[in-house]
């Protein structure tokens, strides 16, 4: 039975719910607690690898949890429910840390509440992504439902990239501190309305009855399927250059861009490539798939994204200090990221058929607990990375308006820049370079393997 389109938007807009929570916790996290709040990049820069480390063991268990999952609302939807609520007020009390608490008491408040964060939102990202094949037929339904979903989860990152420090600034009347915690608020009590919404409406079609995995068959199981492993480590090394430059870009604008309003450059930036980005995942991927396969339009991809940000080293290096000029590299760079967050999900979806073709399991959500895993290991790299960046360069953390007005120290500066465009650009090249060789699921490979699966 096809899809309804009360499945398709129902679906779509859990995608936007999670994705709004996410970003939030990705691209603010290392700002709030350290330029507002004061504690040391490096600290922070710890405590979030130390994070995705602990998910690396956390992730996995967690997809055999859901693998054993049994009751009459199916596997998925119980987590997810309970996941989402749990991750939502966590949400709340990471962004609202007491004023009482300072020194070592804030960082290991800090540090409770972002691993807490990451259990419950694995607990429900597992089995949301693992939904896709246990209810699509495979082929150009799960491409489409899978662009659809990745499309609006890009529109809850871009939503929460372009309104956030607006918000915040109005809901605190210029005070961050309370302003990030009234908006984590408000986003959370969004996620769990949005996620009720999918629970509601989506039911598992297809159920594959199967002896659930151990924890040592399950790491057996990933490492033999090699495809699986491919688009786990392309993952980590696309999100890790997106993440390094999206959690940068904020102390650009602020330290380098400069002015007292810098947070309304950054806006108007983030409102473009925000755009941008979901007219990429929306538009522009569907519109460059009728012309090339999906494997080109991966390629493309980074292209356009090493092109972008060869533009933006040069703009930097020019001092150009046109908002709109910046335009022109963020044009690249989200329409690029936009296809490759769409392709990624399609492939590693294509894997799923791929190891029950090869290994005779169909473990979704063996394989989307990776994907849940490696994207916040992407983010803790990349965290990591940036506060070393914060760290050398000695950037402020004062965040009084004569502070930010004021462009940082020269070295500060080149530092930054060079972090922001120079990293990205060998994370993906290397990306590139490994997926070339080690992919092989190619459109028709896949409907070979479709075929062989249906008898």
């Amino acid at each position: 039975m096809k899809l309804t389109a009360k499945e398709k938007v129902s679906y779509g807009l859990g995608a936007v719910g999670k994705d709004m929570v996410y970003m939030l916790s990705a691209s603010y996290i290392l700002y709030y607690y350290q330029d507002i709040l004061g504690v040391s990049a490096i600290a922070m820069g710890v405590i979030l690898m130390a994070a995705r480390v602990f998910d690396a063991f956390n992730d996995p268990i967690m997809g055999v949890i859901v693998a054993k999952t049994r009751t009459k609302w199916g596997k998925f939807r119980p987590w997810l429910l309970i996941g989402t609520v749990l991750n939502a007020v966590i949400l709340y009390f990471m962004f609202a840390a007491p004023p009482s608490i300072d020194g070592g008491g804030l960082i290991a408040y800090a540090a409770i509440t972002y691993i807490l964060w990451g259990v419950t939102y694995t607990m429900m990202d597992i089995p949301f992504w693992s939904m896709i094949p246990a209810f699509t037929e495979g082929g150009k339904e799960r491409e489409n439902l899978s662009t659809l979903a990745r499309s609006c989860a890009g529109v809850g990152s871009a939503l929460v990239t372009i309104i956030t420090m607006q918000c915040v600034y109005a809901l605190g009347q210029g005070d961050e501190r309370s302003g990030f915690a009234r908006y984590a608020l408000i986003l959370a009590v969004l996620f769990i309305v949005f996620i009720t919404i999918t629970c509601v409406s989506i039911r598992e079609k297809s159920t594959v009855d199967v002896e659930s995995p151990s924890v040592g068959q399950m790491f057996k199981s990933l490492l033999q399927n090699d495809q699986a492993m491919t688009i786990v480590i392309s993952i980590v090394l696309i999100n890790c250059s997106l993440y390094i430059t999206s959690n940068l870009v904020i102390y650009f604008f602020k330290y380098d861009f400069g002015g007292e309003a810098w947070y309304n450059s950054y806006t108007l930036f983030n409102t473009f490539g925000g755009g941008i980005q979901i007219l990429s995942m929306m538009l522009f991927f569907p519109l460059v798939r009728k012309f090339l396969s999906a494997m080109k339009v991966f390629y493309l991809s980074f292209g356009l994204a090493i092109v972008g940000y060869a533009v933006l080293l040069l703009f930097m290096l020019l001092n150009v200090t046109s908002i709109f000029a910046l335009f022109v590299p963020a044009f690249f760079i989200f329409v690029a990221f936009g296809m490759l967050t769409v392709l990624t999900t399609v492939f590693l979806a294509n894997t799923v058929d791929y190891g029950e073709w090869k290994n005779h399991r169909r473990d979704e959500s063996v394989i989307f607990s990776m994907q849940t895993f490696v994207v916040k290991l992407a983010s803790g790299v990349a965290a990591l990375i940036a506060a070393v960046c914060l760290s050398v360069t000695k950037l402020s953390s004062d965040t009084s308006e004569t502070a930010a007005a004021v462009k940082a120290a020269a070295s500060s500066v080149m530092g930054l820049r060079l972090t922001m465009t120079v990293l990205p650009i060998a994370g993906l090249l290397a990306a590139i370079f490994y997926f070339h060789r080690k992919y092989i699921l190619t459109e028709e490979k896949v409907e070979e393997i479709t075929r062989a699966i249906r008898g």
